[in-house]
């Protein structure tokens, strides 16, 4: 566990910028997200089924990660706005989909790696704004 928790604070410690923890902590959970989709695809789910089965099982996991490495905050009161942004951003992983599929062609495969990308710059800033926001922390800690 001290192992986990020197790797956590070097990590805090040499990468400032949240945007930047958020593209790097966002890699792993990507690469596991993805998994999922493409092995659901690959056994045949369709793409909506796909989608919400890979971000149901990462849900958990990327909380943890990304509210101690990005947000440095692991208040697990904020599950219930966490699960919400990641509703709003199934929805516009599977619309963004669909719009890549229809508009150019392409097979769940690429439409979901293209969806994927539009959804995690849209998750950035619903986390930073409506789950972990500095402002209603730094109000609560004055308080």
């Amino acid at each position: 566990m001290k192992l986990l928790q020197k790797g956590i604070d070097t990590f805090q410690r040499y990468i400032k910028n949240k945007f930047i923890r958020f593209l790097f902590v966002g890699g792993l959970n990507t690469v596991f997200g993805l998994g999922v989709y493409c092995l659901m695809i690959w056994i045949g789910i369709s793409y909506i089924w796909s989608t919400l089965i890979a971000q149901v099982l990462g849900v958990l996991f990327n909380f943890i990660s990304t509210g101690t490495l990005v947000f440095e905050n692991s208040d697990k009161r904020l599950i219930f706005k966490f699960i919400i942004s990641y509703v709003v951003t199934y929805f516009i992983n599977v619309g963004t989909n669909k719009a890549i599929q229809e508009l150019f062609g392409c097979n769940a495969y690429f439409s979901g790696i293209g969806a994927t990308i539009v959804a995690a710059v849209s998750s950035f800033f619903i986390l930073k704004l409506f789950v972990y926001n500095d402002k209603k922390q730094h109000n609560n800690e004055k308080a």
